[in-house]
């Protein structure tokens, strides 16, 4: 082996143990902002357990809800427990931190029937995520995803007020279209069922893709 090889070689066996220990380091970093001591306990939501990953600021939270399409719905009814994809529109109050989530849809369906049986307030989950990507680990046990997303829960019902349906069904097309200020008309509104999750609890987390190291 020349010389300027075995340099080299020697240059690479440093860099993976210089990356090696830049990646222990990273992890005991992150362990310091986990609250591993969290539990379950009746009538109280845990705290996150990445702390490191939690969004608290409404402003990133309205960001993060806006570039959503999808939104995925659990609940539970006589049949059992389910989820269900849907597209949505919505409205955050950033003071309150508030969300209300807009559907529409056929009166009937298993959807509906579960809303009715609830009495119209039916009890249900909901998470939505963007800018999801893999991420490259230098192990393979590194690998990870980078994401932004919500999850909470809250209380679904059909809106039979006309006015909230008609806006609902704006909000939809401007969430899923891009498109401001749609007018509905009373036949258009009436054509369809719109419903609405009025969210109890939500939480943001957000895993940021790393930014490459130089060597």
């Amino acid at each position: 082996m020349s010389a300027t090889a075995h340099v080299y070689g020697l240059l690479d066996r440093v860099g993976d143990a210089l990356a090696e220990e830049r990646e222990r380091l990273e992890l005991k970093a992150i362990e310091m902002t986990r609250r591993n001591n969290e539990q379950t306990v009746a009538g109280r939501h845990r705290m996150m357990r990445r702390a490191d990953r939690e969004v608290a600021d409404p402003q990133q939270i309205d960001a993060i809800i806006a570039t959503c399409k999808i939104v995925s719905l659990a609940y539970t009814d006589a049949e059992g427990i389910t989820i269900v994809p849907l597209n949505f529109g919505y409205v955050f109050d950033a003071e309150s931190s508030h969300l209300t989530l807009y559907f529409h849809g056929s009166a009937t369906g298993r959807k509906m029937d579960a809303v009715k049986a609830a009495g119209n307030a039916l009890p249900v989950a909901f998470e939505m995520a963007t800018d999801c990507e893999v991420v490259e680990g230098h192990t393979l046990c590194n690998w990870g995803e980078a994401f932004k997303s919500i999850v909470g829960n809250g209380t679904a019902s059909i809106i039979d007020n006309l006015d909230e349906a008609r806006q609902g069904l704006a909000l939809l097309m401007k969430q899923q279209a891009g498109m401001e200020h749609v007018e509905f008309t009373d036949q258009q509104v009436h054509a369809v069922t719109v419903w609405k999750v009025e969210a109890d609890y939500l939480t943001a987390k957000v895993r940021e893709k790393p930014q490459p190291h130089m060597h």
